[in-house]
């Protein structure tokens, strides 16, 4: 078993904003290895995710942000199950830093599941003229579609998006920490992005 040092519990909290408790205990869990750790913690987040999810939100907040220039602005709803925790500080620095991630990646959608069937189609149409224009066999045409088809839906669906701030970390995986940390069911409802000049 690793000697667990203060160190290495404060180098994995502030990897993680996980509770110098729950820090503790990854490390000894992963015999000291900070790698391991990580995951495990971001595993517990997952595991605390699943168990909230069905838990109505019906509180939250709407954070706005302007970019430098006031060309751009980006208004969000996040939403919680208290009133309590939708005045923390954390949460409402959560709903700006996304509301600020809106801004930089510009996505369609929250999840996949509300990206639009005729985008999808469309790429798929594009993808395919592109394979078999380059001379790719076909039957490894659909493949290499349903690849391009995986990576266009993670640049377009906010929750698959990496972090702006942190591209270790998708949105999805920075929403699963703050849940595990609140102990409430929390969602992204709603975005809209304006950008000036654009319809």
């Amino acid at each position: 078993m690793a000697d667990i040092t203060a160190a290495m519990v404060k180098e994995l909290r502030e990897r993680t904003n996980a509770g110098m408790m729950d820090c503790k205990k990854a490390l000894q869990e992963c015999n000291g290895d900070m790698e391991k750790a990580v995951d495990f913690l971001r595993q517990k987040g997952l595991a605390v995710a699943a168990k909230r999810a069905g838990r109505a939100t019906s509180e939250g907040v709407v954070q706005c942000y302007i970019h430098a220039g006031n060309k751009l602005g980006v208004m969000v709803e996040v939403n919680c199950e208290t009133d309590f925790v939708a005045k923390t500080d954390q949460f409402v620095e959560f709903a700006r830093n996304i509301a600020m991630h809106i801004a930089a990646t510009n996505p369609v959608c929250i999840k996949r599941d509300d990206a639009p069937q005729d985008v999808i189609d469309k790429e798929k149409e594009i993808y395919r003229k592109q394979a078999i224009e380059s001379g790719k066999p076909e039957h490894i045409v659909d493949k290499i579609v349903d690849g391009r088809i995986e990576k266009f839906l993670k640049e377009i669906c906010l929750l698959d998006q990496p972090y702006v701030k942190n591209p270790d970390l998708t949105i999805q995986d920075l929403l699963n920490e703050l849940v595990a940390k609140m102990g409430e069911n929390i969602s992204i409802r709603r975005f809209v992005r304006f950008k000036v000049g654009e319809e």
